[in-house]
């Protein structure tokens, strides 16, 4: 397994609508594998491919807590099947826009439809974190960020703070 580079806002590359995985293989298992090694060393709890540089529709993810055991679900093609009239805010943060957070609306449980780490088709029922980590990874998917949820100013602010601290590095 290897460390992937992370991907950080603002950059082209995140707005990229991800295109389906057409055979689960070897080799979108290791990339799998590379994803939540990446995604451990964070530390986060999601990564979609499409944040380390692999335009497709496929992320990883594991809400346990600290102290429980790991509970990694890989997850290829999703597809939500149903999203709960209830909304519930939570504060998000991602690691393609480190150190910052902003409270996002999304619907309190979702169903989805979605290949496994051997192509065997799933369903999954979430709410609660599992069900914001599902919607926030999913519209990395389709080439769209947290930011994109919250105000225009507050997501200007952010993006601003991110293109500054990117100058910082590459001049430093």
């Amino acid at each position: 397994m290897a460390l992937l580079p992370i991907i950080t806002a603002p950059d082209s590359r995140l707005e990229a609508v991800s295109t389906p995985v057409e055979a689960v293989t070897d080799e979108v298992r290791r990339q799998l594998d590379d994803m939540l090694e990446t995604m451990y060393a964070a530390p986060g709890i999601g990564l979609a491919a499409i944040q380390v540089g692999i335009p497709k529709r496929m992320l990883v993810i594991d809400v346990s807590r600290e102290g429980e055991d790991k509970q990694p679900l890989y997850i290829i093609n999703p597809e939500f099947t149903w999203l709960s009239d209830e909304d519930k805010v939570y504060e998000e943060g991602c690691l393609s826009l480190p150190e910052q957070y902003a409270e996002v609306a999304r619907p309190a449980e979702v169903k989805i439809e979605y290949l496994d780490y051997n192509g065997e088709k799933q369903e999954l029922h979430a709410d609660g974190l599992l069900a914001v980590c599902l919607q926030h990874e999913i519209d990395h998917l389709d080439g769209i960020l947290f930011v994109d949820h919250i105000s225009a100013l507050k997501r200007n602010m952010i993006l601003r703070k991110l293109l500054k601290q990117k100058r910082l590095a590459e001049a430093g």
